[in-house]
């Protein structure tokens, strides 16, 4: 038993059940990675904990897992482009330990689907670089712009004498 003296329910609101994220691309960084043995043992799979960064759902924990050795190899194939996906999403293309692609914001494109038990679950289908919004003109290039524009043809109208 597990002592919980001092705890009120009263005081903290329940928790409610998380449904699915629904079908999108979100941006995620992975938390947390772990190779692990199959269930049969004769394999080993990269279990990858990935949490959303923004949005609606952001701090929703989501998992993936991609079957490194097995004696499927359509499995492995399909985990090592995923991998490969992973990579290149977060510009580390050698990784030497799983923990090089911790913390490093990329997109996943989340689907859901329906368990042997009926429950409806979130599977990763995919990843790839997250967008960066585009940088804000130089000085230079927005003096450039202003210039242009000052010196474009007026549209419609006459044109005012100054008020001098």
């Amino acid at each position: 038993m597990g002592n919980l003296a001092g705890f009120d329910a009263s005081t903290v609101e329940p928790t409610g059940a998380f449904e699915p994220l629904p079908v999108d691309w979100y941006p995620v960084i992975i938390t947390e990675s772990n190779r692990k043995p199959t269930k049969t043992g004769s394999g080993e799979y990269l279990e990858l904990k990935l949490q959303v960064i923004s949005g609606k759902y952001q701090n929703r924990t989501l998992f993936d897992r991609l079957n490194l050795k097995n004696s499927n190899e359509k499995a492995v194939q399909i985990a090592m482009g995923t991998l490969s996906a992973i990579c290149r999403a977060v510009n580390v293309l050698k990784p030497q330990d799983s923990s090089q692609l911790h913390s490093k914001p990329l997109m996943a494109k989340v689907a859901v689907k329906k368990g042997d038990d009926n429950i409806e679950r979130n599977e990763i289908k995919g990843y790839k670089p997250r967008e960066v919004a585009a940088s804000p003109a130089s000085p230079a290039a927005q003096q450039t712009q202003l210039m242009q524009e000052a010196f474009e043809p007026q549209a419609a109208g006459p044109a005012k004498p100054p008020g001098w």
